[in-house]
């Protein structure tokens, strides 16, 4: 508490100056100042109590640890000079940190007798106490100090007012004056009210230093205590005792570190002593100081290097492998500027150097957290596999880039750079980006420098003809951040719920873009979702190598499926009846149909139209069928475990639905809907077994084909590679 006494000397000063400039005497400045302080006791009990009560205190929680243990480290250092001057009689204001000071402790034989025996005692103890842990060892060894001190007295016959004068016992204070004697001071007649409310500004400075000190030294305590702290709890116990000593007419109060401290240490945790010290408190103020004069100064001495070693251990020694170098040069500065300017200057000063110390550190950390091309992942869509073929080999050409942690100035540069090495220089030349796919979703923030470097990674791309696609932004401020740059009303940016979403989006303009430039008949291209009018790559596919790459990916292996304007030496039959036409586009990446073999399949099939919105089985229900799509669009939404959200996936022309779940006979792992009015042949589990028995060739080369599909059709199992979502993205239908 003596940090406040500057505060209680400028409310006096003043006061003092505006009663005597208004004609009043002592009586009228010495009751306006006691109303003063009761009123700052007041204020800070209500401040205390409202942060108390509105949970305040758990942000103080996540105060930086490491600042608070050089908080402690700091009350050590001061601890052990206030045992310097406390041993050599030395005032505090003379205690500085120049040669003076330094020969007036180590260079003087007589304040030397004074404060190394008092240094020694302190050691001695933290050595028994490294052996034995006893709370007992604590209070017996300060016990035995002043009995042996006397023993010495009485043995040698030393004069005590000798020793007295000598520094070996402190002074006796005045004595006579009753400890109520300060409630007769107070004088409502005598309080100049306008005065005292010309305090305010001091009353408020002095109620923000009070507030600063519980939710550190609480958070400190706890640290060194090792247990855990309700911080509201102590802010609302702060609150009723400051209101209630305002009301009882004394100055504020808070919990104090290391006075808290040395009464845990020697088992005072329990409420039983707690009432004690109440006790022996109370006794002291009835009694007054007179036992104190009859105290060795070397026992008040020890006690505080004891404690204040014991802190500077706790923050320099004890942390030495348990933090990084930053955070320990944090705490040592903090150490520093606490020693040679005040508590809250060091405080402030560990705060700026924590933020230097966060923004370095971060900028070193790397928010990319994935970077790959859309070969190695791609959309959960079924298609055909000679689409899937085409797909695998241009999506090349696309780039997803999933970022992480919150993005600032200091990180944003390493995204930048990235982007423009993407675009740029060799990179560019071996493999020319079209699609850039970011996903936000595990971003937590960004900053305004981030959001703009966005902005200007746009202008770049643009330059390039490469379409950015922005996913997974969250809702709130990663949004506003970047809405507020007017990012999502550039041209060309697109905007996508999630990066299956995105992925879907590319393929479908690779694929729009072959069929149109090719003029393929409409009618035949089924695209699931996800597209728009001008989601085509407009051009001459032969133009540039990015062009070059689709159209040659697509002779090799779309055109396999279309009757189109081809060189002469490939020839396709166009009149191949259903279902053998579906089964070939669902199973070309395997190589040519044997016609003669599957022409008979067809009798084991069965027709079906299914109208928009049917379903045509739910997650759960046994398996009895499998379904080769002909026309339309199917969706499976497969619903995981736990809170993950559910994973969706497109079934096109030429792929097959519930194929696993039927073959193995597990009960179905997804609930399949039409979305776009559909065609498809039903194979039945008692229909498959029946061509098994009758025709056990055909049969078997159906099931093989069927489990070639499913290891190369593996989009559910792209979707664990990049980890899109919370869940586990397990089997397929």
């Amino acid at each position: 508490m003596i940090e406040v006494v500057p505060f209680f000397h400028v409310l006096a000063g003043r006061i003092e100056r505006e009663v005597g400039a208004a004609g009043g005497g002592a009586r009228e400045v010495v009751a306006t100042t006691l109303v003063a302080y009761a009123l700052s006791s007041a204020m800070t009990g209500v401040a205390f109590f409202a942060l108390g009560a509105m949970r305040m205190g758990t942000l103080i929680g996540f105060f930086p640890r490491h600042i608070l243990v050089g908080c402690i480290g700091g009350v050590g250092v001061f601890l052990i000079i206030t045992g310097l001057t406390v041993s050599t009689r030395m005032a505090d204001d003379d205690f500085a940190l120049d040669w003076a000071t330094f020969e007036a402790l180590c260079l003087n034989a007589h304040n030397l007798l004074l404060w190394v025996p008092a240094f020694a005692l302190a050691a001695v103890l933290r050595a028994i106490t490294h052996r034995w842990h006893h709370q007992l060892v604590f209070p017996l060894y300060f016990i035995v100090i002043p009995l042996v001190f006397y023993f010495v007295v009485l043995v040698a016959g030393l004069d005590l007012d000798h020793l007295r004068r000598a520094g070996w016992i402190f002074e006796k204070g005045p004595s006579g004056e009753k400890w109520y004697r300060f409630y007769t001071l107070y004088d409502w007649n005598a309080t100049r009210w306008g005065p005292l409310w010309s305090t305010l500004p001091t009353q408020f400075a002095l109620l923000f230093f009070n507030i600063l000190h519980p939710p550190l030294n609480v958070p400190a305590l706890a640290v060194s205590l090792n247990e855990d702290v309700d911080t509201n709890k102590e802010l609302v116990a702060h609150g009723y005792s400051n209101v209630l000593a305002g009301l009882l007419g004394t100055v504020p109060n808070y919990l104090v570190y290391v006075n808290t401290l040395l009464f845990y240490r020697v088992g005072g945790d329990t409420r039983i002593s707690g009432f004690l010290l109440a006790l022996a408190t109370a006794i002291l103020l009835v009694i007054g100081t007179g036992p104190i004069a009859y105290l060795p100064v070397m026992v008040v001495g020890a006690l505080i290097f004891v404690l204040g070693i014991d802190l500077v251990k706790e923050a320099l020694w004890d942390t030495r492998h348990r933090v990084s170098r930053m955070e320990y040069i944090t705490i040592a500065s903090i150490m520093v500027a606490m020693t040679v300017w005040d508590f809250v200057i060091g405080v402030f000063f560990g705060i700026v150097v924590s933020c230097f110390f966060f923004v370095v550190q971060n900028s070193q950390r790397r928010s990319i957290r994935a970077l790959y091309t859309g070969e190695t992942v791609m959309s959960t869509v079924r298609r055909p596999s000679s689409h899937r073929e085409y797909i695998r080999e241009v999506s090349k050409q696309t780039t997803i880039m999933q970022l992480q942690g919150f993005l600032f100035f200091g990180t944003i540069t390493h995204v930048e750079e990235t982007i423009r090495a993407l675009v740029d220089g060799p990179a560019w030349q071996r493999a020319p980006v079209r699609f850039l796919v970011v996903d936000f979703s595990l971003v937590a923030g960004v900053d305004m420098s981030a959001a703009e470097a966005f902005v200007r990674v746009h202008r770049v791309l643009r330059a390039k003809a490469v379409s950015l696609c922005l996913c997974g932004i969250p809702r709130g401020a990663v949004e506003t951040s970047l809405a507020s740059v007017g990012l999502f009303e550039a041209e060309g940016v697109r905007l996508f719920g999630n990066v299956n979403d995105a992925l879907e989006w590319t393929e479908n303009a690779y694929l729009r873009t072959w069929f149109v430039s090719h003029k393929v008949e409409t009618p035949a291209i089924v695209l699931p979702g996800r597209q728009d009018t001008d989601d085509v790559l407009q051009g001459s596919l032969s133009a540039t190598p990015r062009r070059s790459h689709i159209r040659d990916a697509g002779w090799r292996t779309i055109a396999q499926d279309y009757t189109i304007d081809r060189p002469v030496d490939q020839d396709i039959d166009a009149n191949v009846p259903e279902p053998l036409s579906t089964l070939e586009k669902a199973f070309a990446a395997h190589g040519p149909l044997d016609r003669a073999l599957f022409a008979p399949l067809a009798a084991y099939l069965e027709r079906l139209a299914l109208p928009e919105g049917e379903v045509l089985f739910r997650q759960g229900d046994p398996s009895d069928a499998l379904y080769l799509v002909q026309e339309g669009v199917l969706r499976a939404s497969y619903r995981f475990a736990g809170h993950a959200p559910p994973v969706e996936e497109s079934m096109v022309p030429g792929t097959l639905a519930g194929e696993l779940s039927a073959l193995s006979g597990e009960p179905r792992n997804a609930t399949v809907v039409v979305e776009r009015a559909a065609v498809v042949w039903r194979l039945s589990t008692e229909r498959l077994a029946t061509l098994l028995e009758e025709r056990p060739e055909l049969g078997r080369a159906f099931m093989r084909l069927v489990l070639k599909s499913e290891s190369t059709l593996s989009s559910i199992t792209s979707c664990k590679v990049t980890n899109r979502t919370v869940g586990s993205c397990q089997n397929r239908l």
